[in-house]
C-alpha cells in the first residue's frame, strides 16, 4: 500500500512545505496561477520531487514568472532555456510555456487577468475543465489540468479530509468549497 502524499509529504524537505503551504490553498495572483501551470506542464512524465527541486531554476529561467517578459520570448530565449540543464529542457514544454504567456495575455483582454478567466468559468466538473484548457492552451490534459485546478483550490482533493492542512486551506475558502456550499453537486462525477 503506498502513502498518500498527505502522510508522506510532512517533514520531507520538498514535499513538505509545498503540501503544507501551497498545495490546495486558493490564489489570485497571476504570477502564482503561470508558475503552477508552468511547473504542472513541466511535471508530465516526471516526478514532482524532480520538479519541486528544479523550482529555482524554473523561476530564474523564466524571469519570476512574468507572464508579459516570458510572451516576449523568441528564439534566443527559446535556445537559452533549451540549453539550460537546470529546467526540463523539453522543446514541446519550453514552446508551450511561451505560448501559454501569449494567451494568458489575450485572456487579460476578455477577463482582465488569469484569474478572472479561471473565476468566469468556475464551477466546472473535471472533464470540462479538461476540455476548456484544451481549447485555450497547449499541453494541458487531463492530469495536467485536473492537478493545476486542484492545487489552487478549483477542484477538491488536494488533503485528506483527517489531514491538518485541509482545515487551513478550508478556511481560506477554496473556489471547489464555495461552489460545494453554493448547491454545486459537480464535483461527484470525478473520478
Amino acid at each position: 500500500m503506498s502513502l498518500t502524499y498527505c502522510a508522506a509529504a510532512p517533514g520531507q524537505p520538498h514535499h513538505g512545505p509545498y503540501h503544507d503551504g501551497e498545495y490546495g490553498f486558493p490564489s489570485s495572483d497571476d504570477r502564482v496561477l503561470f508558475e503552477r501551470l508552468v511547473l504542472e506542464i513541466n511535471q508530465a512524465g516526471l516526478s514532482w520531487l524532480t520538479i519541486l527541486k528544479k523550482r529555482p531554476a524554473f523561476r530564474a529561467a523564466f524571469d519570476e514568472f512574468d507572464i508579459d517578459r516570458v510572451a516576449a520570448y523568441g528564439e534566443v530565449e527559446r535556445a537559452r532555456l533549451l540549453a539550460d540543464a537546470g529546467i526540463i529542457r523539453n522543446r514541446l514544454k519550453v514552446d508551450a510555456v511561451i505560448e501559454n504567456a501569449r494567451r494568458i495575455i489575450a485572456l487579460r483582454e476578455s477577463h482582465g487577468s488569469f484569474d478572472g478567466w479561471l473565476r468566469a468559468h468556475h464551477p466546472l466538473s473535471k472533464a470540462e475543465w479538461v476540455k476548456l484548457f484544451g481549447r485555450t492552451f497547449r499541453f494541458t490534459g487531463g492530469e495536467i489540468v485536473g492537478e493545476f485546478l486542484m492545487s489552487l483550490g478549483y477542484l477538491p482533493g488536494a488533503h485528506q479530509a483527517d489531514c491538518p492542512v485541509q482545515a487551513a486551506v478550508l478556511a481560506q475558502s477554496p473556489p471547489w468549497k464555495a461552489a460545494v456550499d453554493a448547491g454545486y453537486l459537480g464535483y461527484q462525477l470525478m473520478e
